[in-house]
């Protein structure tokens, strides 16, 4: 039996199918480059990166964070994934362009074709009828069923565009997160809401005869697993070559995110029934038994060369905040060294370009890097962070001429997730140490446990480690939309070009009490 959550980490959004003997996992990147993951299991508890769909969305001026724009929480949201007739198909939408995107391969490790499907589709999902008819359904609140032309470039002239539910119902957050399917000869869509009476998101689902008839049901399942009422709901449904249903759903678990939730679910003459509860604990027969699979978050080496088409392709675990400038990092200047250079001014953490993260990871995950900061300039800082709105950090920084180890964090005024910190203001330094040696080791550890959500930094001496600041409490808020990243970062506040050179980079998920 395995824990249940399946991953504490940030998968929102999810949307799973099975191909054969694999199932494969879309979830919403937002701001984060490469974008679009798809992960890939066989027995959908353990997951390993695939692939992402693209590397770049529209290269937009926002998206590469210049001149104080940004794409926090906005990007490409809540994506579809499906498998027809040879052929993978992902669409979703990004908030930042108004677009919705399609993006097809015969493969699933690409290449993607990229083309903009005229209109925007909230929460869309894509069907395929027996007919070979598509539709897309989507909205927030209504419902709508629109059906999409043959090349699925936009909706077809004079094709079905309905209303097909609407949340009737005193509420938060309305219907939407639509996943859409046709099982045992019922149409059948799934949805989520926030009731003002359950204040938690749950469950609901609607079955109709035909795309013609009326769509009837209601809420389906709503548990919170006994954690602070948080809901699991919003995502697909796959079955198992043995026949068995589970829904790939998702619980919020405060700054480290939302992560993914299993739940089993039969057919009762063709109507959905879920579980009562979602099991804590789950086990589902793979499909390929002797498979590894390659972790989701790691360590790195940084020693890297060239592939065949002379791109350098980090470890998948890694993502880059916004669009990465390709001209200002590398892994190949000097061998086990990610190297960094600043190419703009920045107020703060929020808005250095390149940083590289990955997801930080429950119940509590520890990282540790060496920094050779002897290239900074007087006002630049580099380090090791946990990247959220109300973000924490250590840095190695540089004034007049001197080297400095800080402590900084962007404090919430409160714990809800209203509100924005994305803005020009810097942190607030919680100590600051000077040091002699520009060579230097850091260590961030962050605990999610019971959604505790706190950061602490240290540094070694040369003998131990010793604390540098507080130990900090991060807010997940909507500003960001996006769990806690652990991120390496380089910026500078007065004169660009300085360098920040990282190595040995050690990636630890580990319980509270081991934290060293």
């Amino acid at each position: 039996m395995y824990p249940n959550p399946i991953i504490w980490a940030d998968y929102p959004d999810l949307d799973v199918i099975r191909v054969e003997d694999t199932y494969y996992m879309v979830s919403t990147t937002m701001h984060m480059m490469p974008g679009c993951v798809i992960l890939r299991s066989y027995d959908l508890i353990h997951w390993e990166v695939a692939t992402y769909v693209y590397d770049t969305l529209d290269d937009t001026p926002a998206q590469r964070l210049v001149d104080g724009q940004h794409i926090y929480s906005k990007g490409m949201w809540a994506a579809s994934l499906r498998y027809h007739q040879g052929m993978f198909y992902v669409i979703f939408v990004a908030n930042d362009t108004r677009k919705t995107y399609l993006y097809t391969s015969p493969t699933i490790s690409g290449v993607w074709k990229k083309q903009v499907v005229e209109g925007f589709y909230h929460d869309c999902s894509l069907f395929f009828d027996d007919d070979e008819r598509a539709y897309l359904v989507y909205g927030n609140t209504e419902i709508y069923l629109t059906e999409l032309s043959s090349d699925l470039s936009g909706p077809k002239p004079g094709g079905v565009h309905r209303l097909i539910v609407k949340d009737e119902q005193s509420h938060h957050l309305g219907y939407e997160g639509a996943h859409f399917y046709k099982i045992n000869g019922k149409y059948v869509v799934f949805l989520i809401h926030i009731t003002k009476a359950t204040g938690r998101r749950t469950q609901a689902c609607y079955t109709a005869d035909s795309l013609e008839d009326v769509f009837t049901g209601g809420e389906v399942f709503n548990d919170d697993m006994d954690y602070f009422n948080s809901g699991v709901a919003q995502g697909g449904i796959v079955d198992t070559p043995n026949g068995d249903w589970y829904a790939m759903l998702f619980q919020d678990h405060g700054a480290v995110g939302r992560i993914p939730v299993l739940v089993p679910l039969h057919f009762d003459q063709g109507i959905p029934v879920f579980a009562s509860k979602a099991p804590k604990q789950i086990h589902i027969p793979s499909t390929r038994p002797e498979h590894r699979y390659n972790p989701l978050v790691g360590s790195d080496s940084f020693n890297y060369a060239a592939e065949e088409d002379g791109r350098i392709r980090l470890r998948d675990f890694w993502q880059w905040n916004h669009t990465p400038n390709h001209e200002l990092w590398s892994v190949t200047e000097k061998r086990g060294v990610y190297r960094v250079r600043t190419g703009q001014i920045s107020p703060n953490l929020t808005f250095a370009v390149n940083t590289l993260t990955q997801r930080s990871m429950g119940p509590a995950c520890e990282a540790i890097v060496m920094l050779d900061g002897s290239r900074l300039n007087d006002g630049d800082y580099a380090g090791l962070c946990f990247l959220i709105g109300s973000y924490g950090m250590i840095a190695l920084t540089k004034q007049d001429s001197k080297f400095y180890l800080v402590m900084h964090a962007r404090n919430s005024e409160d714990s809800t997730i209203f509100g924005n910190l994305i803005d020009q203001e810097p942190a607030t330094e919680h100590e600051r140490i000077p040091v002699s040696d520009p060579v230097v080791k850091l260590k961030a550890f962050g605990n999610f446990e019971n959604n505790l959500d706190e950061c602490s930094f240290a540094y070694f001496d040369g003998v131990e480690w010793r604390d540098i600041g507080i130990i900090h409490k991060m807010v997940y808020k909507l500003d960001h939309f996006m769990g806690c990243r652990t991120g390496l970062f380089a910026y500078s506040t007065q004169m660009v070009g300085g360098t920040a050179d990282f190595s040995n980079f050690e990636y630890r998920v580990i319980n509270p009490d081991e934290k060293q």
